[in-house]
């Protein structure tokens, strides 16, 4: 008979580790499995090119700083590298505008902008704070159950403690796109698409998009307020935190083990009873943990036809296309981006010269096309941290939109061409940037599925949307982490509250197979 402390996590990112380390404080037996030679699934640092090294996930603006004391993840290795980073909307003239918390700068910003930005970081920040509240608690149910109508209640409190105006913008604004705002309250075209750029990253929409401005509150939910705010750079890459989590969760007495990939959960009488790997080692368990997306969870580790159809149709309905590749270049040296100087090459650099270049950018991926003029998000991380790239080298990582997962010529003849394209783009900004690339690496969703087990190439398990939010997230009958497939539980960005590196989702999941 299983001991009934016995629980397998299914993934080593960075949910998994949380997860397996409240778990393990809490006296359970816990073995994760992990596929990948390392833990840290898309957030890992891995070698591109000899001696360069870089993480999918690139810039750290959501992990929760209340995990982060309690697993001690400074003590376990986590440093900082560079926090603070200012963002800074590239101009092809080398005019650029540079964003902070406090302010943003460039020449010619007409006044009222300036004006303008400290009343948009304003009341986005507070109505972010209403989602950043419900990040470490398991969502409520929609039912007649006191504790899910006084959770209910609060959330509604909240909302109305806003006061009489923000709450009515609140109400107006949540579920309508970024487009609308940011000509409502800005004029300048390089702000736009910069403050646009923060609502589509990652998403399968434009600024046009509805959800895009809950998309934009979302990014902005986190204990560093923002992209534009207090947005940080890991020594050792975002993979330094993964390893700071896998510390926690082995000295908590948790078992890790890599490449240990799972074929199947296993069954036994309506129940769950551990996994089977792919060299055939069968693990008994009275719980399973799933850190892998909702669909990859069901569809393909479980099987449909342990649950409901209304259920398995669902779950296979959840909208995860992926939208965004990632590019890695290592470079000889610097390159030169015309109006920037070395110091501001450290910083967040965007390439969305307009909301509507965004808007048109993402036009394309509506026909299974990727776009003829991309936009991007760009670091040198390497500038801050030397361990990335060997002595005087320097590395380029970019998210890179759009380039869906599903395209209509296929990857396989795509990928070449929207390297190009995307070099192409770079080399508007830094023309020396061809000349100083060594090697490139772009990852297309296709990739991103592949290598990282991501359904769908997507950066989140699915869309980041009110219809995939709170309760409703992944789907009904499951927001609140536990299956109805008695033993089993969600612990992905697939659940509640979402993606980015936070940990939230690991700790509810945590909480809520123990009860709490």
């Amino acid at each position: 008979m299983t001991d009934s402390s016995t629980i397998v996590i299914i993934g080593g990112g960075h949910n998994g580790l949380v997860c397996a380390s409240y778990l393990a404080k809490a006296g359970k037996k816990v073995t994760v499995l992990e596929a990948a030679e390392q833990v840290g699934g898309a957030a890992a640092t891995r070698e591109f090119a000899p001696g360069f090294k870089a993480s999918c996930a690139h810039l750290l603006y959501l992990l929760d700083e209340e995990i982060s004391q309690e697993l001690a993840l400074e003590a376990n290795g986590l440093s900082i590298a560079k926090s603070d980073l200012a963002t800074i909307a590239l101009a092809a003239d080398g005019n650029h505008r540079t964003l902070t918390a406090d302010g943003v700068e460039g020449v010619g910003l007409p006044a009222q902008d300036q004006a303008a930005y400290a009343e948009y970081r304003r009341f986005m920040s507070k109505f972010a704070n209403i989602i950043s509240g419900l990040h470490n608690s398991i969502p409520p149910r929609i039912t007649q159950e006191r504790g899910d109508l006084i959770q209910l209640g609060k959330l509604a409190l909240k909302i109305r403690m806003l006061g009489q105006d923000d709450m009515r913008e609140f109400l107006r604004i949540a579920g309508i796109n970024i487009y609308d705002i940011l000509k409502e309250n800005f004029e300048d075209p390089l702000l736009q698409g910069a403050l646009s750029l923060d609502a589509v990253l990652g998403a399968f929409s434009g600024p046009r998009s509805n959800n895009s401005v809950f998309t934009a509150l979302h990014r902005m939910s986190g204990n560093n307020a923002g992209a534009a705010g207090a947005v940080s750079i890991p020594a050792g890459g975002m993979g330094a935190v993964t390893q700071a989590l896998a510390s926690a969760a082995a000295k908590a007495g948790a078992e890790i083990r890599i490449s240990s990939p799972v074929r199947k959960i296993l069954m036994d009488d309506m129940r769950v009873s551990g996994v089977e790997l792919e060299d055939g080692e069968q693990i008994a368990a009275a719980a399973v943990v799933s850190n892998a997306d909702p669909r990859t969870t069901i569809m393909d580790l479980l099987g449909a036809r342990q649950v409901e159809a209304s259920f398995a149709r669902r779950i296979n309905n959840i909208r995860a296309k992926g939208n965004a590749a990632k590019l890695h270049l290592a470079l000889d040296g610097l390159p030169e981006f015309k109006g920037l100087s070395q110091a501001q090459l450290g910083e967040r650099l965007l390439i969305a010269p307009s909301v509507e270049y965004v808007e048109l950018a993402f036009n394309h991926c509506k026909y299974g096309e990727y776009s003829a003029s991309p936009v991007a998000e760009i670091t040198i991380p390497s500038i801050h941290d030397n361990s990335l790239a060997p002595e005087g080298k320097h590395v380029l990582s970019a998210i890179v939109q759009y380039a869906p997962r599903n395209l209509g010529a296929g990857w396989g003849e795509g990928k070449a061409a929207f390297t190009a394209i995307v070099m192409d783009l770079l080399a508007a900004y830094a023309p020396d940037i061809r000349d100083k690339t060594l090697s490139a690496e772009l990852l297309t969703p296709e990739d991103l599925e592949n290598e990282f087990r991501l359904q769908g190439g997507h950066w989140h398990h699915g869309e980041m949307s009110l219809d995939q939010f709170l309760m409703l997230r992944p789907v009904p009958k499951s927001a609140q982490y536990k299956t109805p497939v008695d033993g089993l539980y969600f612990c992905s960005a697939g659940c509640h509250p979402g993606g980015g590196i936070m940990g939230s989702a690991g700790k509810n999941a945590a909480n809520a197979l123990l009860g709490q």
